[in-house]
């Protein structure tokens, strides 16, 4: 039985990876998908085979989020599940020569576009009185040592804005829920790492189970807290991490330890 059937989400960053996952999943479970991301191309394709629509979303400007709600309702005229996803890596290396624009960069990508989702979303699904807000923090943002400063601390705040959030538009039949991978074999890591093989290898390196993480068992995960199985789940930060954070088996070493300052993403800021 299809699980999303008739249903519409809003997924960011769905041109790859993790967010590609969810977009794809979500359709192949009877729903309606909007696909928005800043890679047109990609994008459009995504959105091309799964039968869902593509919106060009720059995540950093609230105005562009606000559209895309916008969008997304003259289109569906409604939002079941907002899917707050986009990201990147953004500041590598020492917090002691981290620029100022790398670190605003960072945080505007990964933790800005979060609270415009869900203000925006919100808004839309108070009026519904229902739908489900879902973000993508990290085990970096559940403990130390397992990402670049700027990313960790945003990650952080993905989980105690999804906390705050929650509390505050359950009265509103509101879920808001985050998810934390641990480390996934995405594009990004596979740049980090410099390739898949080497991606692959390293993330069933540091996991208790000794297998790789895939973006299909993010989306999984997704599925779940934006079904009915999960009709009283909120304020949660659902771990799908191999067990990583309960065997602390990879504190301290992160993937990118030792590497000197640069920035992982499309563009970051002047200054």
């Amino acid at each position: 039985m299809a699980r999303f059937k008739n249903r519409v989400a809003v997924v960011t960053g769905a041109a790859s990876g993790i967010g590609e996952a969810a977009a794809r999943l979500f359709a192949a479970e009877g729903g309606n998908v909007v696909v928005a991301d800043v890679n047109s191309a990609r994008g459009a394709q995504v959105a091309e085979e799964i039968g869902g629509v593509f919106i060009h979303t720059d995540v950093t400007r609230e105005e562009a989020m606000e559209a895309l709600v916008a969008a997304s309702l003259e289109r569906y005229g409604r939002i079941d599940c907002m899917v707050n996803n986009a990201g990147m890596v953004g500041a590598v290396g020492s917090i002691l020569d981290t620029p100022a624009s790398y670190w605003r960069a960072t945080q505007a990508v990964l933790f800005d576009s979060v609270f415009y989702g869900i203000k925006h979303a919100g808004r839309a699904m108070r009026e519904q009185k229902s739908g489900v807000i879902l973000s993508v923090s990290s085990i970096a943002g559940v403990m130390g040592g397992l990402g670049p400063h700027a990313y960790t601390a945003a990650k952080h705040g993905v989980v105690g804005l999804t906390r705050s959030a929650a509390s505050e538009l359950s009265r509103h039949g509101i879920r808001v829920n985050a998810v934390a991978p641990g480390t996934t074999v995405t594009p990004l890591i596979e740049e980090v790492r410099g390739g898949r093989e080497q991606a692959l290898a390293g993330a069933a390196s540091v996991s208790p189970l000794g297998t790789a993480l895939l973006p299909e068992e993010i989306a999984a995960a997704m599925l779940f807290l934006a079904s009915d199985a999960a009709a009283h789940i909120t304020g949660h930060t659902l771990l799908v991490d191999s067990g990583v954070t309960g065997a602390g088996a990879a504190s301290g070493s992160s993937v990118l330890k030792g590497q000197s300052m640069r920035f992982v993403g499309a563009s970051h800021g002047e200054g």
